[in-house]
């Protein structure tokens, strides 16, 4: 018996290029996915430092009691007055931007809801935008 070993020697024409394609693919995506990543900015509106801001006015402090009863700063007012008030730092606020008046509201732990949203809509009916909710 006589086995025939064919011997080449010759180098191999064929190159397998599936591995060399996958590979490429796969770098392709990582690509396509950090440049959405770099390119993406979002747009931050940073205040202004000005002078102006520190010399903002002291807000209005308004709070109700318990029985309904409304302070203005510690004075007892009624909504008549509470809304002349209001009116008077509203009109001094439109003239100069940094005097815009905002007020400080101190509901008391027993106070109704009914007295407060009271309170909060005769404020906003007579110009002033910014209330904010202080507690004791």
């Amino acid at each position: 018996m006589a086995f025939s070993a064919k011997i080449e020697s010759s180098p191999i024409a064929s190159i397998n290029i599936t591995p060399l394609v996958d590979v490429l693919l796969v770098l392709l995506i990582i690509f396509m996915i950090s440049a959405q990543v770099v390119a993406h900015r979002n747009r931050v509106d940073l205040p202004v430092a000005d002078h102006a801001s520190r010399e903002r006015p002291e807000p209005l402090r308004v709070t109700v009691d318990p029985d309904g009863m409304v302070f203005l700063n510690g004075t007892l007012v009624s909504d008549a007055t509470l809304a002349t008030q209001l009116d008077i730092a509203a009109s001094a606020g439109q003239n100069d931007a940094a005097r815009i008046p905002h007020v400080e509201l101190h509901a008391r732990d027993e106070a109704s809801y009914d007295d407060v949203a009271r309170v909060l809509a005769l404020v906003k009916a007579h110009g002033v935008a910014g209330i904010d909710f202080a507690s004791d």
